[in-house]
């Protein structure tokens, strides 16, 4: 897949969980894009890792957990410019059915891919340019739309940001913003790397484009709802798919 030729120049975009799967991906694309990009990311190895393979004057990575208040406000605080987009990616699982997933299982899910987004969103908002051009674009999950065994932490989770995604659309709209989600489908990324083969095909067979998606899928489908051409798109929940729940 080729990039579609986005120009972000003179723009910066903060991607959360930027170190691995679709938020590297989308870091990778957005600096491609000519943007200056600002990475939050938790873990240590996956921030060495960042820095020693986009080795370039368009990229800041910050040591963030998005789970701690904290955390955000310092980081946020410690900006050096106003940003133009965020992108709310970082997120956690723990799969567990529901009679045997405990109360960390599922509140740690929670603090993490939901209250993470509400706070890491509302630590920001106030270091958005001041021009008529902002963009949020929360990830959210095809999960979220008809559910999922084992995931009753994940689901309520990314469901719920579909529901900050549309309460956001509204209010931030007078504020030159727009707000929207993606909802990945079965994305090619390590989770499934140890995937028995059987099963993997199994779930390619419910697919109608007859493959797996890949982490670009996904960041292109944030950079246009980042571009000009995005700008009347706004409360959308856009599924990438491949048509799976056709």
């Amino acid at each position: 897949m080729s990039n579609i030729k986005f120009d972000f120049s003179e723009k910066t975009a903060l991607i959360t969980g930027a170190g691995q799967g679709i938020g590297l991906q989308i870091v990778k694309d957005f600096i491609s894009s000519g943007a200056h990009v600002i990475a939050w990311e938790k873990s240590k190895d996956n921030i060495t890792e960042l820095k020693k393979n986009l080795a370039t004057d368009k990229l800041t990575v910050q040591e963030v957990d998005v789970s701690e208040t904290k955390s955000c406000q310092k980081s946020a605080e410690s900006l050096q410019e106003p940003i133009d987009f965020l992108v709310n990616n970082a997120g956690i699982l723990r799969d567990k059915s529901f009679a045997k997933m405990t109360w960390e299982d599922y509140s740690s899910v929670i603090e993490t891919n939901l209250n993470g987004v509400f706070r890491v969103t509302q630590s920001l908002l106030p270091h958005f340019n001041s021009e008529n051009f902002k963009r949020i674009v929360n990830l959210s999950s095809v999960v979220a739309l008809y559910g999922n065994f084992g995931q009753s932490n994940y689901v309520a989770a990314k469901a719920g940001v579909i529901g900050l995604t549309k309460v956001w659309a509204r209010e931030l709209a007078k504020k030159s913003f727009t707000v929207n989600a993606i909802a990945p489908g079965c994305i090619q990324t390590d989770i499934f790397k140890n995937t028995d083969s059987k099963i993997l095909d199994s779930l390619i067979s419910k697919i109608p484009v007859g493959r797996m998606g890949l982490t670009k899928d996904i960041s292109q489908t944030c950079l246009f709802l980042c571009s000009k051409e995005a700008s009347y798109i706004n409360g959308a929940v856009l599924e990438v798919t491949g048509g799976l729940t056709v």
